[in-house]
């Protein structure tokens, strides 16, 4: 546990993974400052949390400077979903590379720590599995989701480059699929698109033959990945892979969330996009011997939270929809 007290930043803070990571800090007693642009973010996930007076929501483009007082700082900002990430490819990259830049030049001036949220994706279509930190990957460098996965390798680099030219206490999470509450229901990621499918009645959707592969994590034990990681010796930076090593196809992972949804959806299949990964899943020895961690919320858990997020958030909309229509 940390000592109370500290002033956090953390950009990206009104999304999915930032969201859980504000409510985690302010329930540990510290000063959170919650930055995002709202691309993808939504002041929704952090409503509420407004009326503690130890949160502060500031409205910023995390391409341009910051100057704030921090002492801690979780690099969150970018879109994360291919949907999101492509529909803007030239703005995805400068968030990674930029935004970098920026909290890089923060945390040396306030001397903070500094998390950047980096992903499975620059291990690109993997020729190695399990993926291993020490893999380098088999990336497309001018691919659809090059955007993404090469503007998060430079990331890395600049944080490790940052760490030998000034000795910034820099950390580096490589983080796999996560899923959980807060999701974006419209961000195209399998978890989300299969609920969704599922819960209106409608076809699953799956690409390929379905026995590609990934490995899910639930929010939670991310975000407790997150907070050790930030916690862990100044010699440790990572790069550090987060996320849960239980492998599932999506054809197994349509069946399932149909089970457990109660639902009677069908499976469609479709082509495989461009550059998807056959196989996903990551070595988390190191994250098990330096950080002591390892995720405790299997999938049928997680997924039972997640769907019951989703049921909730659309009774919400149904009385919004009910009420537009009668006003036609």
């Amino acid at each position: 546990m940390k000592e109370s007290g500290r002033r956090i930043l953390v950009t990206g803070g009104a999304g999915f993974l930032g969201s859980h990571l504000c409510e985690r800090l302010l329930a540990q007693g510290h000063e959170v400052l919650c930055l995002d642009n709202f691309f993808t973010g939504n002041k929704r996930n952090v409503a509420h949390l407004l009326s503690d007076p130890r949160f502060e929501l500031i409205r910023h483009d995390i391409t341009l400077p910051l100057r704030v007082e921090a002492d801690e700082i979780y690099n969150l900002a970018c879109p994360a979903s291919p949907v999101h990430y492509q529909r803007t490819p030239m703005q995805t990259t400068r968030t990674s590379v930029l935004g970098a830049l920026n909290v890089l030049d923060l945390a040396r001036q306030c001397n903070a720590k500094v998390l950047q949220a980096s992903t499975s994706e620059v291990y690109g279509d993997p020729q190695v599995h399990p993926q291993p930190e020490q893999y380098w990957g088999h990336a497309n460098p001018v691919g659809v989701r090059a955007c993404y996965d090469e503007g998060k390798r430079c990331a890395e680099t600049l944080f490790m480059d940052c760490r030998r030219q000034y000795g910034t206490d820099v950390k580096i999470a490589r983080i796999f699929n996560t899923y959980g509450p807060r999701m974006h229901p419209e961000d195209g990621r399998v978890v989300s698109n299969f609920i969704m499918q599922a819960l209106a009645g409608q076809p699953l959707t799956v690409y390929g033959d379905g026995a590609q592969t990934r490995s899910f994590c639930y929010v939670d034990d991310l975000v407790d990945a997150f907070i050790r990681l930030m916690d862990s010796p100044r010699e440790f930076g990572g790069p550090v892979n987060l996320g849960n090593p239980e492998e599932s196809t999506m054809l197994e992972l349509a069946q399932r969330v149909i089970a457990l949804c109660g639902s009677a959806s069908d499976i469609v299949f479709r082509p495989l996009p461009s550059d998807d990964p056959v196989r996903r899943r990551p070595d988390i020895s190191l994250a098990r011997s330096v950080l002591k961690w390892e995720p405790r919320i299997g999938l049928a858990e997680g997924l039972g939270r997640t769907i019951d997020y989703f049921r909730r958030l659309l009774d919400d909309e149904q009385p919004v929809r009910e009420h537009s229509l009668h006003g036609q």
